[in-house]
Formats: C-alpha cells, structure tokens, sequence
C-alpha cells in the first residue's frame, strides 16, 4: 500500500496538504501530523485543542497573526505546512511572536502574508460556521450557481461589455461642459497660444540676452581691455620702429627662426624649435579671437535698450504663466491643441452618446447570454443539491434555486430583457436565491429565512459535494461540520465526506463517532500534562485505539464492553460500505 502522503499517490490534483507542523502555539507545545490523501478525521475531547490546529493550517495559509496564540513563556509560535508539489513539497512557514511581529516564508524566502496568501491560500478551502453564514448571501449563492453551470467565459464577456460602457460613460462625464464655461475655455486656451506664439521664442534666449546684456554694460571697459590683450599679442601694426616693443607673437616667431638656426648646428635644438613655432601659431589664434570677441560687444545704447526689452519681455511672460520660457514653449503648443480639442468637444459628445445605445445593447446582449445558462444549469443544480441533501438525511426537503431580476430605479443604469429595464453589473442582470421548502406541501421559501443551523450545515456540504467536480481546491477542511447535525444524519454525513474525499482531500473536527468511522485517516486530540504544564497532543490511530476512540466519542472513556462492540461494528459498517462503493468513485 502506497504511503498516503506520498506526492505519488493516487487521489486529489497536486497541491495537497502533506504535512502540519505546530510549536509553542497555545496549549500545543510540539505536533506533527501527516495527512492521508483523502477523509481526515481530527477528534478528541471539547477544549483539547481541535479546532486550534485549524488555525494553524490558517497561519500559513497567510491568515491575520494574534500573538494571544503564541504559548505562555515560548518567544514565539511557529507553523510549517508542506503541500504536495513536484519534484520537492511547497513549505509555508509562518512565525507569530510574542511582541506581535509575524515573518512569513514560502520555501526559503521571506514573504508578505498577503503574497503567501496568494500563493498557497487557493490550495484550501476552510468551512466553518463563518463559511456557513456565507451561505445566506444571495451574492455567494450567485456564485456557487455560476460554478456548477462553468459560466467563467459568459461572465467575462458580460465583465468586459459592461466594463466598456463604464469606461464610455466615464468619458461622457469628462465631456460635459457648459456652453458658456466651453466658450470661457476656448478663449483662453487661443489667447494663451496666441500670445506665447507671438513671443516667438527660442531655446536658451534668455540666457543668451543676459550674458550679452552684462557685457554691453561694460562695452568701453572690454573693448580698452580686449585692444591692449591683442596689442601685448600682436603689437601693433608700426612696432618696428616705435618705442613699444613687439608683440609676444614677433618675440616667439624671431626664438623660433634663431632655434632654427641652432638646429642645423645642434638637432638637439629641433624639438624646442618646433614647439615655439606652435606657440606662435597659438598666440596668432588668440589674438584674433580677442578681436572677433570685441567686435562682437554691443556698446551702442540704441542696442542695448533693445536687448533689455527683450529681456523683459521674457521675464514678464515667465511671470504670467508661472513657467520658465523654455517650458513655455511646449505650453503653447499644448494651449493651441487644448483649444482645437474644445472646439471638437460637441461633436466628441455626440460620437460618445451614439456609442452608448451600441455598448448597452451588447451588455444587455450579453446578460442576456449569461441569464439563460444560469436559468438551465439552475434547475440542475436545484436537483442536485436536494438529491445530495436527501441522501444528507434530509429527505422530503425541496431546493429550487431561482433565477430573478431586479427591477432599475428611475436613476439607475438599466437595460431591457424580455421587455423590462432591469438593473445590471459586472456580473450580470441576474439574482440568485437558494430556496428550501422543509415540508412537503409546503412552498419553498429563501434559505435565510427559513434553514436551521443543522439544515445549514448539511446543504453545505451537499453542495459542496455537488460542486466538488468543478471545484479546483485540492484540501477541504470542515470546521465541527456537526453543528446541529443529530446521530440519525451524521452517517450519512460521514458517507458524504468521504465520497468527497475521492475528489479531494477533506480534514474535518468533529465530535460525531458515526462520521469519523468513515474516515480514511483519524487522529485524537488530547490534552494531557508534563512538568506541570497542560499541553496538547496529536496521534494517528490505528486499529483498537481507532475502536477506542469510536467507543469513548459513544458513550465516554468508560463506556464498558457493549460500547465497544458497537464502536467495532460501527467501523465495520463503515469499512464495508466504502468497499462497496469505492469503484463508483471517481
């Protein structure tokens, strides 16, 4: 026989729960339980810790961390969940501090507890009275209908027609201006353009103005300076025979020709020739350099008032619109597109309301599309919960699941099926109401209204059962599914899971030895003591401990000799009854 929480065992679809690791969480101080592949029964006394572990698998499912949970004395709690994955398991790994600080991991690495919920929170489904209650949603009932009839791809369409219209309608709000404020807007966007257009603005002017303007300002001083510069370069044009001597360019250029003559004498002499040549040519280059500059310098103060209104012009359009000049550029070209794009608003508005007739039909087409698969697979789901509800025990009970619409109110989006404006969104024009009629005779009336704690629990699970074939989720877990279910349905609660079990993995708490014999897998829960502590303790049983533990959740640990010829027949029945009916499973 293959180990049951072996990755290659025959069962669920990859991603089971192999293994649970608990420390120093509550009254658990260590606990290490291996799961089968298929019915997993947890049982064990009322306050030795169940349901705790439970919220262990909910810790590292990525769950909200209460560092109440971490046991008194221990620094920290710390929960390990392997779930089946080739070639190695996933492990998800969660510890919860004492001081409140929570460090999550998958495998190695360090994760956020909503990415680990991401990750392995869709490997387990976890019902519990919250998950019950949830039961009573009409909007949850929708989608359990949705799933049983597969109408993910009808939902998509209806999804991306209605969001199409939202985004056209969106747009049609953004349209909507007054005339007189369009008018206003016009105005301002061409004036806007207009007058920065008319600047006729350049890249790095202003920079440019100030530089020359600076230099304007002391146009005497750089032309006297710039003259005497080129004057010690060049010398002037009558050196030769006045008292000024030559300029530095003559007294390089006469070194160069006597290095020259050195040279024939001494080669040595070539190189230092042949660089006072180039500072020759050098000091040439300068010198006109310094010539172009004081050209160049505007001292006329006809120029100068030019360049200096200029610069004010500039400077008061930077003001005005509270941009640099060379943003200010982009800004008009902006203005003049903002104001042909205001110009074109009315026919935009026109294109966009044109286009909401087109996007509503196709919404209401595709309502239309999802309300008859949900009609027909309704009336099948209807038929199959309460079939899987009578076999619950349960039987004489009727389930009709509805199919309606609702009405839209005089201010509300609305499209037309079958002659009624109805109201709709991204999921439809539909509501869906599970049903239940307790007696036979009598009408059926909405499950909230009407459903016992009890009922709840077992059309839970019926539809659980009934949607177990479209349902991806490799690991159920029922939280004391038992609630309000009495000795006489419990077998039939217990047959239920473990036919569930064929198609998933399934962990359930209970207290009800007429559902645990039908576990493929059971572990006791027991409190116990050491060193003065309570703590809590977690085995597999197997074959008279098994029958022990049917006989205390019976009749208590002192049941006698009958009560243990009943836990006995008991597993019995239960192991004659899954050979019967394991080749029907799938």
């Amino acid at each position: 026989m293959s180990d049951p929480a072996s990755p290659s065992a025959e069962g669920p679809a990859a991603g089971r729960l192999l293994e649970l690791a608990v420390a120093d969480l509550a009254l658990i101080e260590r606990a290490r339980i291996r799961f089968a592949t298929g019915f997993n029964v947890l049982s064990g006394e009322t306050g030795a810790g169940k349901s705790l572990l439970i919220d262990a698998l909910g810790l590292a499912l990525g769950a909200r961390a209460d560092p109440g949970l971490v046991r008194h004395g221990a620094d920290a709690a710390r929960v390990e969940a392997l779930f089946e994955r080739d070639p190695e398991p996933l492990i998800s790994s969660r510890e919860v501090s004492a001081a409140g600080r929570s460090i999550a991991r998958l495998d190695d690495e360090t994760v956020t507890a909503a990415r680990m919920a991401a990750a392995v929170g869709p490997l387990v489904e976890i019902h519990g009275q919250h998950e019950q209650a949830r039961l009573l949603d009409e909007r949850w009932q929708r989608e359990l209908l949705d799933a049983f009839g597969g109408h993910a791809a009808e939902r998509a369409v209806v999804a991306a027609a209605v969001g199409a219209w939202r985004d056209n309608e969106a747009a049609i709000a953004a349209l909507a201006v007054e005339p007189l404020e369009l008018e206003r807007r016009i105005a301002l966007a061409e004036h806007e353009a207009a007058e920065i257009g008319a600047a006729r603005l350049v890249r790095g002017e202003l920079e440019e103005l100030q530089s020359r303007l600076g230099a304007s300002r002391h146009g005497e001083a750089i032309a006297a300076g710039g003259n005497a510069v080129a004057r010690l370069l060049i010398g002037t044009a009558d050196a030769a025979g006045a008292d000024e001597p030559a300029g530095a360019r003559d007294q390089v250029a006469r070194a160069a020709r006597e290095g020259a003559a050195l040279a024939r004498l001494d080669p040595r002499f070539g190189p230092l020739t042949e660089r006072l040549r180039g500072l020759e040519a050098e000091l040439d280059d300068a010198a006109r350099e310094v010539q172009q500059l004081v050209e160049t310098v505007d001292h006329d103060p006809a120029a100068i008032a030019g360049l200096e209104a200029r610069l004010s012009a500039l400077f008061a359009l930077e003001r005005r619109y509270g941009a640099p000049v060379d943003a200010l550029i982009e800004r008009a070209s902006g203005a003049a597109a903002e104001a042909e794009r205001l110009r074109g608003l009315g026919e935009a508005q026109l294109r966009r309301s044109a286009e909401r007739a087109r996007l509503l039909t196709a919404v209401a087409e595709a309502c239309a599309a999802l309300s008859a698969r949900r009609s027909e697979a309704a009336a099948r789901l209807g038929a199959a919960i309460e079939a899987a509800v009578a076999g619950l025990g349960m039987s004489g009970i009727g389930v009709e699941v509805g199919v309606g619409r609702r009405p839209a109110g005089p201010d509300e989006p609305a499209v037309e099926l079958e002659g009624d404006a109805v109201a709709f969104d991204a999921s439809g024009a539909d509501t869906v109401v599970f049903r239940i009629a307790p007696n036979p005779g009598e009408p059926a009336r909405p499950l909230a209204r009407i459903a016992s704690g009890g009922e709840l629990s077992r059309l839970a699970l019926a539809i659980e059962e009934v949607l177990a074939a479209a349902d991806a989720t490799p690991t159920l877990v029922f939280d004391e599914i038992d609630t309000g279910i009495g000795g006489r349905s419990a077998e039939a609660v217990g047959r239920s899971l473990w036919a569930l079990g064929r198609r998933h993995q399934v962990l359930c708490v209970t207290h009800l030895p007429q559902i645990a014999a039908y576990a493929d897998a059971q572990f006791e829960i027991r409190k116990g003591e050491r060193a003065g502590r309570t703590i809590t303790e977690v085995r597999r049983l197997e074959g008279e401990e098994r029958a022990a533990e049917i006989a205390a959740m019976l009749a208590g640990p002192a049941g006698g000799e009958a009560v243990a010829a009943s836990a006995r027949e008991l597993l019995a029945r239960a192991e004659a009854w899954r050979a019967r009916h394991a080749g029907a499973q799938v």
